[in-house]
C-alpha cells in the first residue's frame, strides 16, 4: 500500500511531461506558422510596383486634367474662325519636306512637334521647319509614354529636346505634346510651374494607320470647327506611310479656306508666347 503514493507520483510526473511536451510542440508549430506568414506578408509588400503603380501619380483622367489646369493644359483654342495645323514626330526626311512643301505652296504656317532623337539625325530640317516661319513645339526625346515615367525622367526627355532645339535654332518652345497625347498631374505641375504650356488637339487624323489620302481628309473635315487644333504627322516608324496626309493636306487647306477658315499656328490661336519667359533649366 505505501508503494501507491509512489505510482500516483510517478504517473502524475509522466502526465506532467506529456503535458509540457505538447504545448511545447503546439508553440513551435504555431511559431513557425507565423514566421511563414510573416515571410509571404514581406514580400507581398516589398514586391517591385507594375509600371501602372510606379509611374501614376495621379488617377485624373486627361479630361479631368485639362478642368483642373485649364491655362496649362489645351486640346482647342477659342471660338473663333481658325485652325492649327500640327504636325507630330517630326524631323523625318521621307515626309517632312513634302509637308513643308505643301504648307510653303498655300502660304501656310503649321506648328511642328520635334522629337530630339531625330532632331540630332537631321538637324537641317529642323533648321528649315524654323527658317519657314512654322511654330516649334516639344515632342519629347525619345519619345516614350511620359505619364508612366517618374519625374526626373520626364524632365530629361522634355530639358534634353529643348537644349537640342535651342543650339539648332536659338528658340526654346513654351509648348508641349506628349507622345500619345498621355501625361499626368505631376507632369503637367511641373510645366505650370516652369512656364510651359502641354497641347493635346481635338481633331485627329488618324494618318499614323498609313490611311489613304480620302480617309485622311475625310476624318479632318468632318470634326474640324472653330478653334481647332489638329493632329497629323509628318514624322513615323520604319514603315509608315504618310503619302495620304501629304496627298490629303492641300485639298483640307482649301476646303477650309472656302468655308471662312485662316490658319495659324498654335501659339497664334491661344494668344500665348512661343517661346519660354523663364529658360533656365530649374529642378521639379
Amino acid at each position: 500500500m505505501r508503494r501507491h503514493p509512489q505510482i500516483i507520483k510517478t504517473v502524475l510526473i509522466l502526465l506532467f511531461t506529456l503535458f509540457l511536451n505538447s504545448v511545447g510542440w503546439t508553440a513551435s508549430v504555431d511559431a513557425g506558422t507565423s514566421t511563414v506568414e510573416e515571410t509571404i506578408h514581406i514580400k507581398q509588400s516589398s514586391k517591385p510596383a507594375s509600371k501602372d503603380e510606379t509611374s501614376s501619380p495621379s488617377s485624373l483622367s486627361l479630361g479631368e486634367l485639362r478642368r483642373k489646369y485649364k491655362q496649362t493644359f489645351k486640346f482647342k483654342g477659342p471660338h473663333v474662325k481658325q485652325v492649327a495645323l500640327t504636325f507630330d514626330d517630326v524631323p523625318d526626311p521621307r515626309f517632312t519636306p513634302q509637308v513643308l512643301q505643301v504648307l510653303r505652296s498655300k502660304g501656310v504656317k503649321a506648328t511642328f512637334f520635334i522629337v530630339g532623337n531625330r532632331a540630332v539625325k537631321h538637324p537641317d530640317l529642323v533648321r528649315q521647319i524654323n527658317n519657314e516661319g512654322h511654330a516649334l513645339g516639344n515632342h519629347s526625346y525619345s519619345h516614350p509614354v511620359l505619364k508612366k515615367m517618374k519625374l526626373e525622367q520626364f524632365m530629361q526627355e522634355i530639358l534634353k529636346t529643348e537644349d537640342i532645339i535651342y543650339r539648332l535654332t536659338g528658340k526654346r518652345p513654351k509648348i508641349i505634346r506628349p507622345p500619345y497625347g498621355e501625361v499626368n498631374e505631376e507632369e503637367v505641375k511641373w510645366a505650370k510651374d516652369h512656364h510651359y504650356m502641354i497641347v493635346n488637339w481635338n481633331v485627329d487624323s488618324l494618318d499614323w494607320k498609313g490611311l489613304d489620302q480620302e480617309k485622311v481628309k475625310k476624318n479632318v473635315l468632318s470634326e474640324v470647327g472653330p478653334g481647332a487644333i489638329v493632329l497629323q504627322h509628318a514624322g513615323g516608324g520604319t514603315g509608315s506611310d504618310l503619302t495620304g496626309t501629304i496627298k490629303a493636306l492641300p485639298q483640307i487647306i482649301d476646303q477650309l479656306r472656302s468655308e471662312g477658315y485662316t490658319f495659324v499656328t498654335v501659339p497664334e490661336l491661344l494668344g500665348i508666347p512661343s517661346l519660354r519667359v523663364d529658360t533656365g533649366v530649374d529642378g521639379p
